[in-house]
């Protein structure tokens, strides 16, 4: 296993003296029960389970020989006659990620299913308060049965409060769980206090499981229909991407890790390679159509427009499918993208679109990443299931997200935007954009000029003009500054990239975090 500070004693020569000796051989004694984990039988059935260990998952997860274990002899004292449990079943410590400091905790499945004891909860505090005074990312890998039921028959020194710590890291550092089997109650708490929480295809995650539920409800229901991925990845947005098993996961994570600076102290550095120059995209015009009315793939648009398709990482691409948030590079800036996809409901703002939104675009501004809206939506999702929905006030959260935004924000109006639709998009004049910019033959209203017209019930000629007026978007707005520039589309990239090179100034300055006012909706 790699281990940064590796034990030597066992090749020391000979002669160590004998106290020495009696004392490094217990020392290598307790170490070795230490990472242990569950014993041979244990390990050997969850490798015949296809399923790596806590200590080879860190492995796999950062840099070869950079783990430096903190903690691995909690747990391994008896004082009442009470079983000892290896590492108090939390493998944890300091490490690198693509040579960047860490800190990760592993909690032990093999050990007590994972479970919480006092020893636990004491590490888990002790690492996330390191990560939170050292200003580097947490990392959390997650599968147990939450706090342990046997903490009720004994004393502590003290009640560590890890949750409370938890969210003392939101908006500080990255904070990032990793769910890769069933994870409950305590466990799967502090992981829904990170910024971003991935589940593996056969993971679960709930506040109580299965017997519980079945005692305290009387709901006989499996784990995967309780909190399975699939459950909260399309349909609670509990959690935010899944990923098909733990490697594609600890890829996921050194991707996103890649976009984010290691806290709210700094900013992600530009990377200068061939990618990142200008260039004209000479297939937009062929990506999205000028006729509002025909749905297009936004997906292909940002694949187009950013340094490298092949590294958008998309954030809950499962949830709220008519907006889409990922991470991409442009012009070697590391940025958000906040777009509608019109090819899902005519990238209608639905309340999941709006939460998603709201939470990304809190996750951009809180790690000083710059903001892009892409808009070309029909307004907010109307009709009985969305006001009971709540996508009113879902969309009024977004909104509050976008104008809260003190790192920078460009906005795009694609082809529509009509209503509260194009506000949440970032498309009011002269609300702090670095840069507003639209094509040309956008159609804009506070609703579509039909619609608007049998509701009102104007006459023939009066519908026509408003019909002229929603048509001449571009025109209007171009002559009253509504927008900065009326752009040609195949110039989108390079306007972007000023747009950024202009908000660097800003972004060079000392970074701190985000003060956070106001109520949100």
């Amino acid at each position: 296993m790699a281990d940064g500070i590796e034990n030597k004693a066992e090749n020391q020569s000979n002669d160590i003296p004998e106290d020495w000796r009696i004392l490094l051989d217990e020392f290598n004694q307790r170490i070795t029960y230490g990472r242990s984990m569950g014993g041979d039988e244990k390990l050997a059935k969850r490798a015949a389970a296809g399923k790596a260990n806590a200590r080879q998952m860190i492995d796999s997860l950062v840099d070869q020989d950079s783990f430096m274990e903190l903690g691995t002899l909690v747990g391994s004292m008896s004082y009442h006659g009470e079983k000892t449990t290896p590492s108090d079943a939390l493998v944890g410590g300091l490490a690198k990620i693509n040579g960047r400091s860490v800190v990760v905790g592993v909690e032990d499945f093999t050990v007590m299913g994972g479970s919480i004891g006092h020893g636990t909860n004491a590490k888990k505090l002790r690492l996330s308060r390191l990560a939170l005074q050292e200003r580097v990312p947490f990392v959390s890998i997650l599968e147990g049965s939450g706090e342990r039921t046997t903490n009720a028959l004994s004393r502590h020194p003290y009640a560590p409060g890890d949750m409370q710590a938890m969210a003392e890291l939101s908006g500080i550092v990255p904070t990032i769980s990793l769910v890769v089997g069933p994870s409950a109650g305590h466990g799967a708490i502090t992981g829904m206090l990170t910024d971003f929480i991935i589940m593996t295809e056969d993971s679960c995650m709930f506040a109580a499981g299965p017997p519980l539920v079945a005692a305290a409800l009387g709901e006989n229901v499996s784990k995967e229909d309780l909190g399975g991925a699939p459950i909260h990845t399309v349909k609670s947005g509990v959690a935010h991407n899944m990923v098909k098993d733990a490697e594609e996961g600890f890829s996921l994570i050194k991707n996103y890790l890649s976009f984010l600076p290691a806290s709210a102290y700094a900013t992600t550095p530009k990377q200068h390679n061939k990618q990142a120059a200008p260039r004209t995209l000479d297939k937009i015009l062929t990506i999205v159509p000028s006729d509002d009315r025909v749905a297009y793939d936004m997906r292909k648009l940002i694949t187009h427009i950013v340094d490298d398709g092949d590294q958008v990482t998309e954030i809950q691409a499962d949830f709220g499918r008519s907006m889409i948030t990922s991470l991409v590079r442009v012009g070697g800036y590391a940025v958000g993208i906040v777009a509608n996809q019109p090819a899902f409901m005519a990238g209608s703002i639905t309340a999941d679109a709006a939460e998603k939104a709201a939470h990304f675009i809190g996750l951009c501004n809180a790690y000083h990443l710059p903001v892009i809206f892409l808009a070309d939506n029909p307004g907010v999702m109307s009709g009985s299931a969305a006001e009971q929905a709540g996508t009113l006030r879902s969309a009024a959260r977004m909104y509050a997200a976008q104008c809260s935004l003190t790192s920078p924000k460009l906005h795009v109006t694609l082809r529509k935007a009509f209503g509260f639709g194009s506000s949440l998009m970032a498309m009011n004049p002269f609300d702090k954009q670095t840069l507003s910019v639209a094509f040309p033959g956008i159609t804009l209203g506070g609703i579509p000029a039909l619609g608007g017209s049998i509701v009102t019930k104007v006459d023939v000629d009066e519908a026509l003009r408003l019909k002229a007026a929603e048509d001449s978007g571009a025109w209007l707005t171009g002559d009253t500054m509504a927008y900065d520039e009326i752009i040609d589309p195949r110039e989108l990239r390079n306007v972007l990239i000023r747009g950024l090179d202009l908000s660097a100034q800003r972004n060079s300055q000392n970074s701190k975090p985000v003060e956070s006012v106001g109520v949100n909706p």
